[in-house]
């Protein structure tokens, strides 16, 4: 068998966007690869046709594409310079048209403000999101001299920003600059645009019900709180817009069409950040009359963690008369149909993930998933099961070392804690390894046997990789996920006792030779470890958590996360006293182990000086220390950060590990 090699992952293809067309016969995938020349990812839209796929378009820009109708295809492109500096600019964004028959892609729509097309409202009409400019609500209205002389002010302010609400700025965003999501129609006949939304609400989930356009929305505020938003409804008729419902504080997912019936998915706020799971409800059209419809205890939507996705993918979908969606169960993530009397019933059930599905309207399902320890292909599932039928990234592992999931589930702490072991490649039994133990994120997410492609390189250089789900993660109701004020705690306790039993299990293994590594929550265990035990040979905390003041204020969800996960502000001695105490950096004079840390400059998440704190003191101490941190990255690096910081970063993990470890 051919070894893994680092950068193998520039060969991947990611999948994601899978969608039938309206009559079901013909479906179409978002295929994504690393461009390592210009430092992107470049991605094409193919087509699933008579059993097979064909390449449909050919710039390999091509993404974020809907169905015009049963043969053609709308997607967003700007090929021409003026066309890329409208676009750059926010003035409009232009939709090309191919046909699945055959021909060149041609313009088709322009939209005459910076936004996507969503759905349709008619034949002609489109439903629109965008963002908008409070200050300029109908920047898509005014003239080219209008536009221009806003452009050139916005310019001018380009050198400082001015804070008057809480978030200020957005993981893989940037700062917020009070811009709002406003949802727009646009008539393709006439070229009209309009607003549908208010000026000062985030409205988002459109759906059509009754020629009525149904939305989510929640005021504009200067401390952004969840539970405020509610449904509203738009009726193009008479222009009018009304408030439909009160949920009282609930947060609502999503809203959907079922069969003339419209669907909600709402969380008591107080629940919110434990897991999201959520109950089910209808909700009346014209009254608002909110009744329940299933008391669902299960994780919504995929939750299971791998480095080898890219591209938006959905998790809910009303098709046949039913509420199609993904639920992560324990270690994987399954599709459901939920039906209106209630009943959610499997529609598959795999060890593995769904990554995407797409419904036909004769029930037909199609899945994009990771299973039987290969990268994403597309499926066609019947009777329960996943038959393949795509071949993307069959050449790629194609006679090269996978390491199996050797699972172990052991007793800790009163839970059973579900993990794995993958074995070195060659693994020989009268030799000794090295090890890794490698910490999922969330810390709301699961490990699963899903590709992963550090674990995998691991592996295949030699080394023992173990990996589990410690109380706190997702996919085993509320009890299990609940770690308030907890952190650091039973969770690491869980898992040092999977280590514990991984290394009596394997005495092949080194006990002088195990690293450690994690990212985001991930990070934040690997830096409690680094002050609570001496047992691992080397650290490498990516994107982490070291001190919970500071991330409080710093962090673009810490005002409200500190408070939800620690059960505690910041402003009582009590309070102080207990973010003190579930903080790594307070445990510093215990710290010995050499350690790598990894940012991005960029990461609003886990903000950088989280790592900077803890690299300063432990330089300080004379620990053997070293800090990388990404320009233009975000907390999402090691996922879908530029094909070659990607290689950069996982490059600096396995030379650390390689020289204190190996």
């Amino acid at each position: 068998m051919k070894q893994l090699g680092l950068d193998a992952f520039l060969s991947y293809r990611f999948l994601s966007e899978l969608n039938y067309s309206p009559d079901g016969k013909q479906a179409a995938v978002v295929a994504a690869s690393c461009d390592t020349d210009k430092n992107a990812y470049e991605s094409a839209i193919w087509l699933y046709k008579n059993g097979s796929f064909m390449k449909l378009t050919g710039l390999n820009k091509e993404r974020g594409y809907v169905w015009e109708d049963d043969t053609h295809i709308l997607f967003p492109a700007a090929r021409a310079e003026k066309e890329q500096e409208a676009m750059k600019n926010g003035d409009s964004v232009i939709y090309y048209r191919i046909s699945t028959e055959g021909g060149e892609a041609a313009p088709a729509v322009t939209l005459p403000f910076a936004g996507s097309l969503v759905k349709k409202l008619s034949e002609k009409v489109w439903i629109c999101a965008g963002s908008i400019d409070p200050a300029y609500p109908d920047y898509y209205k005014m003239t080219e001299e209008e536009k221009a002389d806003i452009r050139k002010k916005k310019k001018e302010e380009e050198d400082y920003e001015i804070f008057t609400t809480i978030p200020f700025y957005f993981n893989n965003a940037g700062f917020t600059r009070g811009m709002l999501n406003a949802l727009y129609t646009f008539d393709t006949e006439t070229k009209e645009a309009k607003r549908i939304t208010p000026a000062d609400m985030n409205a988002s989930g459109p759906v059509v019900l009754n020629d009525k356009i149904y939305y989510t929305a929640s005021p504009a505020s200067e401390v952004m709180e969840e539970g405020e938003d509610e449904v509203y409804v738009y009726d193009p008729a008479t222009e009018g817009t009304k408030k439909l419902t009160n949920t009282d504080g609930q947060s609502i997912y999503f809203i959907e069409n079922v069969d003339g019936t419209l669907v909600a998915c709402m969380e008591e706020l107080s629940k919110w950040h434990i897991s999201p799971e959520g109950k089910f409800y209808t909700i009346d059209a014209e009254s608002g009359e909110v009744k329940l419809l299933l008391d669902n205890m299960d994780n919504l939507f995929n939750t299971t963690g791998s480095d080898c996705r890219y591209g938006h993918s959905r998790s809910v979908q009303a098709a046949n008369g039913a509420l199609y969606i993904t639920k992560t169960m324990r270690n994987d993530c399954n599709l459901y149909k939920l039906g209106l009397d209630g009943v959610m019933t499997p529609v598959i059930e795999k060890a593995g993930a769904v990554d995407d599905f797409a419904v036909a309207p004769d029930g037909t399902v199609l899945v994009t998933g990771m299973y039987n320890g290969k990268l994403e292909e597309v499926y066609a599932v019947e009777d329960g099961e996943a038959k393949q039928v795509s071949c993307f990234n069959d050449e790629v592992l194609k006679d090269v070392y996978v390491a199996e999931y050797q699972k172990m589930t052991i007793q800790s702490r009163g839970w059973d804690i579900d993990g794995w072991i993958l074995l070195p490649k060659d693994y020989d039994e009268t030799k000794t390894y090295p090890a890794i133990l490698d910490i999922h994120g969330g810390p709301r997410t699961v490990y699963g046997e899903i590709f992963y492609h550090e674990m995998q390189l691991w592996a295949n250089m030699g080394y023992f990789v173990f990996f589990c789900n410690p109380v706190g993660g997702a996919g085993r109701g509320r009890k299990f996920a609940d770690i308030t004020n907890a952190y650091g705690t039973i969770d690491y306790e869980n898992l040092m006792d999977f280590t514990d039993a991984v290394l009596e299990k394997y005495p092949q293994i080194d006990k002088a030779r195990v690293g450690c590594t994690g990212g985001s929550y991930g990070g934040f265990m690997s830096n409690w470890i680094l002050g609570h035990t001496d047992r691992f040979a080397a650290i490498a905390t990516q994107r982490s958590i070291s001190n919970w003041f500071s991330f409080y204020g710093v962090s673009d969800i810490g005002y409200f996360f500190v408070k939800n996960q620690l059960g505690s502000d910041i402003y009582t001695e009590e309070g102080l006293k207990r973010v003190w105490e579930q903080s790594p950096i307070k445990y510093i004079n215990n710290m010995k182990t050499p350690t790598l840390f990894i940012h991005s400059n960029e990461d609003y998440r886990c903000p950088m000086e989280q790592g900077m704190q803890l690299y300063t003191l432990l330089k300080e101490k004379g620990v053997p220390t070293r800090f990388v941190y990404f320009k233009g990255e975000n907390h999402e690096l090691s996922r879908s950060g530029k094909p070659l910081h990607r290689k950069k970063r996982l490059q600096e993990i396995t030379d650390w590990m390689e020289k204190y470890v190996k």
